[in-house]
C-alpha cells in the first residue's frame, strides 16, 4: 500500500474513531445523568449501545491502521503505544493524528521505507543509475 494512501486512511480511521467516542462519552452522561426510566435515560442507553459497538469495532481497524503507519514511520515503541492507545482517550486520536502526520512528512527522502510511494515506471534507467550514483 502507498504510504500516502495508508496516512489517508489512518487519518480517516482516527477521525473516526475520536468521533465516536465523544459520541459514546455524551451517550453515557445521558444514560447516566437522567433519572431511571425517563426519556433522556433510555435514549442514552441505546445510543450507549450503538455508538459503543461501532466505536469498538472501528476501534480494531484504527489499531491496525496505526499500527501500520508507526511501523512504516519506525517511530518509538513508546510512541507507537501513544498512538494506539490514543483511540481510547477523547480527543486523544485528534492529537495523535496530527502528530503522526508531522512524522510523516518529517520523513527524510530515501530513508529505506518506501517514502515517496513512487515507484520507477520505465523512465530513462541511465539518468535513474547518475541520480542514484550520485547519492
Amino acid at each position: 500500500m502507498k504510504p500516502s494512501v495508508l496516512l489517508t486512511f489512518y487519518r480517516v480511521m482516527a477521525y473516526v474513531t475520536a468521533i465516536l467516542l465523544i459520541g459514546l462519552c455524551v451517550a453515557v452522561i445521558l444514560k447516566y445523568g437522567w433519572p431511571d426510566g425517563s426519556a433522556i435515560q433510555q435514549s442514552g442507553e441505546a445510543w450507549t449501545t450503538a455508538i459503543g459497538i461501532a466505536h469498538g469495532w472501528l476501534y480494531m481497524l484504527y489499531l491496525v491502521v496505526a499500527l501500520l503507519i508507526t511501523r512504516m514511520l519506525g517511530i518509538s515503541a513508546v510512541s507507537m503505544l501513544l498512538v494506539l492507545l490514543a483511540g481510547t482517550v477523547p480527543f486523544g486520536a485528534f492529537f495523535a493524528e496530527r502528530k503522526v502526520v508531522q512524522w510523516f512528512h518529517a520523513r527524510p527522502p530515501g530513508d529505506g521505507r518506501g517514502n515517496s510511494g513512487e515507484r520507477n515506471t520505465g523512465g530513462d534507467t541511465a539518468t535513474d543509475g547518475a541520480r542514484s550514483a550520485q547519492s
